[in-house]
C-alpha cells in the first residue's frame, strides 16, 4: 500500500457506514449478554474501527456458535440496512470467523450455507426491534461525533432506546 492510499480520508458517507457497522456489533452484543468495553470508528491498518468487548464479564450462552455469529454478522447487518446492500468487503474477517464457527457444526458445505443465511436472518429479526434499532442509531452519531464511545456510554444509548421504546409501544 502507498503512503496516498494509507493517508486518505475517510469520506462522511465512508465513516457513517462504519459507524452503522460497529454499532450493530456493540447493541447486539448488548442483547446477547456481553459486555462493552469502547467502541471505535478510528481505522487503522487492520480494521477501519472495532468493538472491544469486556473480558469475561458475558452471561453463560444456551448456543456460542450462534451468539457469536449474530454478534459477527450484526455489523454487516446494521451497515446493510443504512446502506441498501451488504458490504461484504468491510465484513470480510466477520464473515470468515461466522464460516469457521459454523464448519464446526455443519457436516456438509450446503448446511453450512443455510445455518449462515438462518443467523443472518435472525440477526437482521433482531436489528428491526425498534428499541435495538434506535439503540443503534443513538450510538452512530455519538461515534459521528466523537469517534470513540466507552461502553459505559454505549450500555446508556442502550437502556435510553429501550425505556423510548417503551414509551412508545
Amino acid at each position: 500500500m502507498n503512503d496516498e492510499a494509507e493517508e486518505r480520508e475517510e469520506t462522511l458517507e465512508e465513516q457513517t457506514a462504519t459507524a452503522y457497522h460497529e454499532a450493530g456489533h456493540a447493541v447486539l452484543a448488548l442483547y446477547l449478554g456481553r459486555p462493552i468495553h469502547r467502541v471505535s470508528i478510528l481505522s487503522n491498518h487492520l480494521r477501519l474501527g472495532q468493538v472491544e468487548l469486556t473480558r469475561g464479564m458475558a452471561r453463560p450462552s444456551k448456543d456460542f456458535v450462534e451468539d457469536e455469529s449474530i454478534f459477527l454478522l450484526a455489523g454487516m447487518a446494521a451497515e446493510a440496512r443504512h446502506t441498501g446492500s451488504y458490504s461484504h468487503g468491510h465484513a470480510g474477517a466477520d464473515l470468515r470467523a461466522v464460516r469457521d464457527l459454523i464448519a464446526a457444526r455443519a457436516a456438509t458445505e450446503r448446511q453450512a450455507e443455510k445455518l449462515e443465511r438462518r443467523f443472518l436472518d435472525k440477526t437482521e429479526y433482531l436489528l428491526d426491534d425498534p428499541a435495538l434499532w434506535m439503540a443503534v442509531e443513538l450510538l452512530v452519531a455519538e461515534l459521528l461525533a466523537k469517534k470513540t464511545v466507552s461502553g459505559r456510554a454505549v450500555k446508556h444509548f442502550y437502556e435510553l432506546a429501550e425505556r423510548k421504546a417503551e414509551k412508545q409501544a
